[in-house]
C-alpha cells in the first residue's frame, strides 16, 4: 500500500545534511514494511536487524560504539558488507537496545556517509531509562495508521484520491463523487487505518475477518501494557484504555478520572494517560482558556479529551456491528458521533504532530477543534448529522471574531459568507482549504 510518508523518506535520503532517521509510531502501523520497501527500492542493499526478534544483537553494541566497529560487527553477523551510500542500515525495534539508540549520535558525528534508519514502537515510554537519548543527532518521522486519503488510494480509487489530493478550494464536488467518497468513509470508519486490517479487507471483502484482526491487535496492545510497565501501572493503563469508548460516547466528551474508576483521581491515572499518549495510542485534546496564539500558552491541562489513535480500533472496542456500514449514515451518528469526531481528531493530529486543542465556554458553547494556521486560529466543529445548527461556532465568532468558521459534516462542500462546510471525508485537508 502506498504511504505518503514514502516521500518524506526520499527527501531524507537526498538531504545533504542527513542525520540518522528515527521512525516512531504505535505498533503495527507499518513502520517495518515501509522502511524495508524503501530500502529495497531506493538502495542496492537493505541490512535489516531486529532487536526484539534477535536479542543477541544487543551484544554487538555492548562495547565500542564507534561506527567503524559497529559496521564491521554487523557486516560480519550478516555475512555481507554494509556500504556507505548504497546500503540502508535498518535497526528495528531499537527501543529494545538502548545502546544502539545511543550509537546514532556517533553515526551522525563521525560517519554521516552511512544511511542509518531506526524504528521503534514504544520509544515514547521506553527510551531514556538506561542511556542518553541522542538529542539533536537524529531526524524524526512519525508513522500513523493510514489516513482516509491513503485508504482511498489503497482501495484503488486513484481518481478520487487525486480529486482530494489536488483540492484547494471549498467548491462542491459532483454529487455522485460525494456519495462515493461518503461510502468509502463509512468503510473507513469501521476498518480504520491499521495496514493489516485494510489489506485483509481489500483482499477478501470480509468484514468479520477484519474485525478479528482488530481484536488481535487490541490484545497485543494489552500485552504491551504488562511488558513495558510495572504490574500496578499496567492495571491503571488498562483501565484508562478501556474507558475511552465510554468517555467518547457522552455528549460531553471531556475525560474524567472518576469515570475510569469510581473515586478515581488525577494522582492515580495521570501517568497512565501519559503512558498511552507516549505509546502513540491516544491523542489528547487540551482545553484552551482563550483562542490566542500560541495555543499552547493558554492550555488548561486539567480539562482535556482523549481519542483513540485509530477509529477502526475504537469500533472494535465497542463491537460496532458491520451492518452499520450499509444502513445509510447510521455509522456517523453511532455513539453520539464518537467515530466521526475520533476520526477527525486522528486526521488533524497527524498534521500537527499529535497536538490538539478545543474551546469551551461554561456550558454555553463548545468548539471541537482549534487549529493554528498562517498566524490565525481556525475553529472547526465536527457534526455527525445533517443538522445545520452552528450555535457554538456563532458564540465563538462573537467572542473571538475569526475570519471564517468551519463545520465538518456529511454534507458536501459549502461556503456561505463567513461559514464553510467541509465534508467529513475531507477533514484531513483542513486547514489548507480556502
Amino acid at each position: 500500500m502506498k504511504r505518503n510518508a514514502y516521500q518524506s523518506l526520499t527527501q531524507w535520503k537526498n538531504d545533504s545534511s542527513r542525520k540518522p532517521l528515527l521512525v516512531q509510531g504505535a505498533r503495527q502501523v507499518g513502520k517495518t514494511y515501509l522502511l524495508q520497501e524503501f530500502g529495497r527500492k531506493e538502495y542496492n542493499d537493505c541490512a535489516y536487524f531486529n532487536f526484539e526478534e534477535t536479542p543477541a544483537l544487543s551484544t554487538l553494541f555492548a562495547g565500542d560504539l564507534t561506527p567503524r566497529k559497529i559496521v564491521e560487527s554487523l557486516s560480519a553477523y550478516q555475512a555481507a558488507p554494509v556500504r556507505p551510500g548504497t546500503t540502508l542500515l535498518l535497526l528495528d525495534e531499537i527501543q529494545a537496545c538502548p545502546r544502539a539508540l545511543t550509537s546514532l549520535k556517533y553515526f551522525c558525528e563521525q560517519a554521516p556517509e552511512f544511511h542509518v534508519a531506526a524504528a521503534g514502537s514504544l520509544l515514547g515510554v521506553s527510551v531514556g531509562k538506561t542511556s542518553a537519548f541522542p538529542v539533536g543527532k537524529v531526524s524524526f518521522l512519525t508513522l500513523y495508521p493510514l489516513s482516509f486519503l491513503e485508504f482511498v488510494m489503497a482501495s484503488g480509487e486513484e481518481a478520487l484520491y487525486s480529486l482530494l489530493q489536488d483540492k484547494t478550494d471549498i467548491e462542491p464536488v459532483p454529487g455522485l463523487l460525494h456519495e462515493k467518497l461518503s461510502d468509502l468513509l463509512r468503510r473507513y470508519l469501521f476498518l480504520g487505518g491499521m495496514p493489516e486490517v485494510v489489506k485483509s479487507y481489500l483482499q477478501t471483502k470480509d468484514l468479520s475477518t477484519s474485525r478479528t484482526i482488530q481484536k488481535e491487535i487490541l490484545k497485543a496492545y494489552e500485552r504491551d501494557f504488562s511488558k513495558y510497565t510495572t504490574p500496578a501501572q499496567a492495571v491503571r493503563v488498562s483501565e484508562v484504555w478501556r474507558s475511552i469508548p465510554a468517555h467518547l460516547a457522552r455528549d460531553n466528551k471531556k475525560f474524567k478520572y472518576s469515570d475510569v474508576r469510581k473515586g478515581g483521581r488525577a494522582s492515580q491515572f495521570e501517568s497512565a494517560v501519559e503512558w498511552l499518549r507516549g505509546a502513540g495510542l491516544l491523542y489528547v485534546s487540551v482545553n484552551v482558556t482563550a483562542a490566542k496564539l500560541p495555543l499552547a500558552g493558554y492550555e488548561y491541562h486539567a480539562r482535556f479529551k482523549a481519542y483513540l489513535f485509530d477509529c477502526g480500533l475504537l469500533g472494535a472496542m465497542t463491537d460496532l456491528p458491520a451492518q452499520a456500514i450499509v444502513l445509510g449514515d447510521q455509522i456517523f451518528s453511532e455513539y453520539n458521533g464518537a467515530f466521526v469526531e475520533n476520526m477527525a481528531a486522528a486526521e488533524l493530529a497527524r498534521k500537527g504532530d499529535g497536538a490538539l486543542h478545543y474551546w469551551a465556554s461554561e456550558s454555553i458553547a463548545e468548539v471541537d477543534f482549534l487549529v493554528a494556521h498562517d498566524q490565525a486560529i481556525l475553529p472547526l466543529e465536527v457534526k455527525s448529522g445533517l443538522n445545520r445548527n452552528i450555535k457554538s461556532l456563532r458564540v465563538y465568532a462573537a467572542k473571538f471574531n475569526p475570519s471564517r468558521i468551519y463545520r465538518s459534516s456529511p454534507r458536501n462542500f459549502e461556503c456561505r459568507g463567513d461559514f464553510a462546510n467541509i465534508p467529513l471525508y475531507a477533514v484531513g485537508l483542513f486547514p489548507e482549504l480556502r
